[in-house]
């Protein structure tokens, strides 16, 4: 196996909506081929892994569950490590829930240990005063990321888990620890997956808030790719900037890119 490992962003990366990007394919397949260590990291905590297997196998790329790391199973893992076989009031959907459940977490409706928050389609605010009552009454509030917005089909955008959990934040005066990106937690359990040094992990997404900095502040090498969320143009606007940057996905494919990133030599645009 080889010492460099890649963590990789999905939404703007591989895929945008249900497109794939050209060249996301022969990257992955190039790094199975090559044995280089990756895992998918996604702040979107509503699929299980074998959900998103699926999905990446509907658009050509074969990949393992064990290719998956999710902002659900970082957290699990996180709470287990804190309070083993503890209780949690959930507002999510099925990858939070069997994320729990397979860390030891038992799901309840009274007193519990956790609120935890993922995204959800169908969230209630009965759910939402349910659980700032939880919060007031000395239960941890938990998000499984902060993301304000997800995007999109059509180039739209709809709210995110950051936006839930501002609710019960503002109603309850409690702030939320969140253990998805960039948080150090996610980063770090990922990283022991690959099972390299953080000089030889490095972290490909298109978002500066979350994979970037999540990248920059463990020592990751971070590749910025534009098929997401950032532009060039955005980039001042940041006081961190990643040690490169690529047009696409499609460039790893370039052995001599590939080489200049693999040993740290800048190719920012």
């Amino acid at each position: 196996m080889r010492e460099t490992g890649f963590l990789i962003d999905m939404d703007g990366v591989i895929y945008r909506g249900g497109e794939l990007i050209p060249g996301a394919k022969d990257f992955i397949q190039k790094l199975i081929e090559e044995e280089y260590p990756f895992r998918f990291l996604t702040n979107n905590s509503q699929r299980n892994c074998r959900d998103v297997v699926a999905k990446l196998s509907r658009m050509g790329i074969n990949v393992q569950e064990k290719h998956i790391f999710t902002c659900a199973i970082a957290t699990a893992r996180y709470l287990a490590s804190q309070k083993p076989n503890g209780t949690a009031y959930v507002i999510g959907e099925g990858g939070l829930l069997t994320a729990l459940h397979s860390n030891g977490y038992s799901i309840v409706d009274d007193a519990p240990d956790y609120v935890v928050i993922g995204e959800g389609r169908t969230i209630m605010l009965e759910s939402v005063d349910k659980a700032i009552n939880m919060v007031m009454n000395g239960s941890k509030l938990i998000a499984t990321n902060l993301d304000a917005y997800c995007p999109s089909s059509n180039n739209s955008i709809r709210s995110g888990c950051g936006a839930f959990v501002s609710m019960i934040e503002m109603a309850t005066g409690k702030k939320a620890f969140s253990a998805g990106k960039p948080s150090p937690v996610m980063m770090r359990i990922a990283k022991a997956e690959l099972g390299t040094h953080s000089a030889n992990t490095i972290m490909v997404g298109d978002t500066m808030e979350t994979d970037i900095l999540g990248g920059v502040q463990m020592g990751f090498k971070t590749v910025l790719t534009l098929t997401g969320s950032t532009s060039t143009e955005d980039l001042d606007s940041y006081a961190y900037r990643p040690d490169h940057i690529i047009s696409s996905i499609q460039e790893l494919n370039d052995p001599m890119v590939m080489e200049k990133i693999i040993h740290g030599e800048l190719v920012l645009q």
